[in-house]
C-alpha cells in the first residue's frame, strides 16, 4: 500500500482514482482553451502564422521555467499542496480569454494559464509513483489515459461550440447571452477548472515536511538532487525524445486546424477538426494502458523508439491528403505514436531517478518535454510561413526519424531486465 494510502487508512486505489478524476478536468479544460479555438482565435484577432506559433507556445514556455522547482517542491512540501496551487490557476485562466481583444492580450493570458499545466503535469506523475511500486508504467498508463479523455473530448466539444454558438469570428458581435462562441469555449473551460479545483482540496494530505531543516538546508537538498538528476544521461536522453515528440505535437495541434480549414481541398469544418483530434486522443488514451505495460514486459528503450518512428510517418501523410477519413485515420496512427512514446517515457525516468527524487526527475522530463512543445509552433509558423504546409510537415517528419535513429545508439541498453535478455 502506498505511503499516503497508510496514513489514511485507505485504499491506494482511492486517491489515485481521485487523482485521475481530477486530471481528466483539469486535462479537458486546458486543452479546449487552445484546440481548435486557440489559432482561429489568434487569426481573427488579426495575427499571422508566425504570431500564431508564438501564442501556442506561449504557455509551454512558461513550462520550461516552472516544472522542476514544481517537482522540487512536491518532494519537500508534499504533492497535494502543489497541486492545489495548479488547479487555482486553471480554475481562474480560462475567464481572463473573456476580456481579450488583441493578439498581445491573448499572448499573454496563454502565458499565465501555462503556470496550470507546467505544475501540475510532472507533480501529478510523482503522486503517480509514489502510490505505485510496481507496475508504474501500467498504472503511468492508466493515470494518463484518464487526462487524455478530457483531451480528446476537449476538441470536439470546442468544435461544436463554435459551429453552433453565435458566430466564431471576433467582429461578428454577440451570440447567445451576449458571448461570442470563442467567449462560450473559455466559459466551458473555467468551468472545467472549478470542478478541477473543488476535486483537489479532496486529495489526502502526506504530511511531507522537511524534517526539521531550515528552509536554506532544504533549498541546498533540492539543487543537490536537481544536480544529480541533470547528469544523468539517460534520463536527459529519454527527456530531449519526449522533447522532439511534442514538438510535432505542438506543431500540429497549432497549425493541422488552420491547414484543413483554410488551406486543404474540400475545406473542412471545425467539428471535422474536432473529430480528427478526437480519433487521436481517444487511440492514445485507450492504447496507453496496454503501451505501458508492453514497456513493462519488453523494456523502455525499443518501445519509445517505435512510437518516434510512427509519429514520424504520420506527420508526413497528414499533408498529403484532403479526404476527412484518410485525416480521421491518420490522426489515429499519430495519436498510437504518441501513445507508445510517452507509456514508456515517464516510467523510465522514474525509474532511473532515486525516490525521493521522483518529482525532480519528472520535473526535468516536464521542463525538456515544454522546450520541444514550445519550440514546435513557433519554429513551424516560420516554416509555413516561409515554405508552406506540406514542407514545414516534411521536415517534422524527417527531425523524427532523426530522433528516432539518435535515441536507438544514444539510449544506453540495460544491463539487466526485459530487453537485456532479448
Amino acid at each position: 500500500m502506498s505511503r499516503v494510502a497508510e496514513k489514511r487508512g485507505e485504499s491506494r486505489f482511492s486517491p489515485f482514482l481521485l487523482l485521475c478524476g481530477i486530471g481528466l478536468f483539469a486535462i479537458f479544460s486546458s486543452t479546449m482553451s487552445k484546440n481548435p479555438a486557440l489559432p482561429l482565435f489568434a487569426r481573427d484577432l488579426g495575427a499571422t502564422e508566425q504570431y500564431i506559433g508564438f501564442i501556442a507556445a506561449a504557455s509551454t514556455v512558461v513550462g520550461v521555467l516552472t516544472s522542476i522547482p514544481a517537482g522540487a517542491l512536491s518532494d519537500l512540501y508534499g504533492r497535494r499542496r502543489v497541486i492545489l496551487a495548479a488547479t487555482f490557476v486553471f480554475a481562474s485562466a480560462p475567464f481572463l480569454y473573456l476580456f481579450v481583444s488583441s493578439p498581445w492580450q491573448l499572448a499573454l493570458v496563454r502565458v499565465y494559464h501555462g503556470f496550470a499545466t507546467a505544475i501540475f503535469g510532472p507533480v501529478a506523475m510523482a503522486l503517480v509513483a509514489d502510490l505505485f511500486q510496481t507496475g508504474r508504467g501500467e498504472s503511468m498508463g492508466w493515470y494518463s489515459s484518464s487526462t487524455l479523455v478530457g483531451r480528446a473530448v476537449a476538441p470536439f466539444v470546442g468544435g461544436m461550440l463554435l459551429a453552433t454558438l453565435a458566430v466564431p469570428t471576433v467582429g461578428g458581435g454577440g451570440g447567445w447571452l451576449g458571448l461570442t462562441s470563442y467567449q462560450w469555449v473559455y466559459v466551458v473551460c473555467g468551468v472545467a477548472g472549478l470542478v478541477t479545483m473543488a476535486a483537489a482540496t479532496r486529495l489526502p494530505v502526506d504530511n511531507r515536511t522537511r524534517g526539521g531543516a531550515t528552509v536554506g538546508e532544504s533549498w541546498a537538498k533540492m539543487r543537490r538532487g536537481l544536480g544529480e538528476v541533470a547528469r544523468s544521461r539517460p534520463i536527459l536522453v529519454t527527456s530531449v525524445m519526449e522533447a522532439l515528440q511534442y514538438f510535432s505535437f505542438g506543431a500540429m495541434e497549432a497549425f493541422l486546424p488552420l491547414y484543413a480549414i483554410f488551406v486543404v481541398e474540400p475545406k473542412l469544418s471545425t467539428v471535422e477538426v474536432g473529430v480528427i483530434f478526437l480519433a487521436q486522443i481517444l487511440t492514445t488514451a485507450l492504447t496507453k494502458p496496454m503501451m505501458g505495460r508492453t514497456s513493462d514486459l519488453v523494456g523502455r528503450r525499443p518501445v519509445i523508439a517505435l512510437g518516434l518512428a510512427l509519429s514520424a510517418v504520420s506527420m508526413a501523410l497528414f499533408v498529403l491528403t484532403g479526404s476527412f477519413p484518410l485525416l480521421v485515420a491518420i490522426g489515429m496512427l499519430y495519436g498510437l505514436g504518441l501513445s507508445v512514446v510517452t507509456s514508456a517515457t515517464s516510467a523510465y525516468v522514474s525509474e532511473l531517478a532515486k525516490a525521493s527524487q521522483y518529482g525532480s526527475a519528472l520535473g526535468v522530463l516536464s521542463t525538456i518535454m515544454d522546450v520541444g512543445q514550445s519550440a514546435g509552433p513557433i519554429v513551424v509558423g516560420l516554416l509555413v510561413a516561409a515554405f508552406g504546409y506540406r514542407p514545414a510537415f516534411f521536415l517534422v517528419a524527417a527531425l523524427l526519424l532523426i530522433g528516432t535513429a539518435g535515441f536507438w545508439f544514444l539510449a544506453p541498453r540495460p544491463s539487466s531486465g526485459p530487453e537485456s535478455a532479448g
